[in-house]
């Protein structure tokens, strides 16, 4: 919500946005960041087009979805726009990555040694270095796809050998707290592992990027570190239940 000049709130999606991203400029500052260095993704999971045509004239530049049958419907509605990206921030089924690899700016989701292999085999058929983040189960979660810790620093040297995956860094997706304060030692723990990664010299792996940190916590995952903040909620309020969903994401 945003206080305008006459004591009114604004709850309007262009609002919200305006608010977010002065947030994320002010913490930056606070912290000794450069706020170009954090970039917003709208999550826009189970979200009409209309709301992501303000999302766009708002400012935002880089829409996130979790679903890939959605996302083509977005996507064909939006059309190419100036500035426009699209990354993919849900889980991937091995038989849709022909439809996510070579159509999205940056995977976020990329779970498993054997997942990097199949992105890889689908790249090298386009021609193509697909960027990639891994994700991280930072929380060892059941619930939740992803690489552990230890797995990414043991299986670092076997991902470097994949020529058509430019992984740029790291995605996590903590488990919930309702104190965002609570979270903070998950983004820490993310944040020195992509540390160590990136003081050594690899092939194909760029270890610049963290993805982490949702519309409750994005401050602090900011403050550990986050070049990528994921928010839908803040944006577009509470989302409605899907009516079919897709087990991508």
């Amino acid at each position: 919500m945003l206080l305008l000049k006459d004591g009114h709130v604004s709850d309007s999606i262009t609002h919200r946005i305006q608010f977010i991203q002065e947030n994320i400029r002010q913490v930056a500052i606070r912290i000794g960041r450069e706020p170009s260095g954090i970039r917003l993704v709208a999550a826009t999971k189970t979200i009409a087009a209309v709301n992501l045509e303000e999302a766009y004239r708002a400012g935002v530049r880089i829409f996130g979805e979790n679903r890939l049958q959605e996302a083509q419907e977005k996507r064909q509605v939006l059309g190419a726009r100036d500035g426009l990206v699209w990354h993919f921030i849900g889980r991937m089924q091995r038989r849709k990555l022909k439809d996510l690899v070579g159509n999205y700016s940056l995977l976020h989701s990329v779970e498993s040694l054997e997942q990097a292999e199949s992105i890889n085999a689908v790249a090298g058929k386009l021609g193509i270095q697909q960027p990639v983040l891994l994700e991280v189960n930072v929380g060892e979660e059941a619930s939740k796809g992803g690489f552990t810790s230890q797995e990414v620093e043991a299986g670092i040297e076997d991902l470097d050998r994949f020529p058509h995956l430019e992984i740029q860094g790291i995605m996590t997706l903590p488990p919930w707290m309702e104190n965002p304060e609570d979270v903070r030692p998950y983004f820490t723990q993310v944040r020195r592992l992509r540390d160590r990664l990136a003081q050594q010299t690899w092939r194909y792996v760029r270890m610049t990027e963290l993805s982490m940190g949702m519309s409750h916590d994005y401050e602090i995952a900011i403050e550990e570190g986050a070049t990528m903040v994921r928010i839908g909620t803040a944006i577009f309020g509470s989302r409605r239940k899907a009516v079919s969903p897709d087990t991508v994401g």
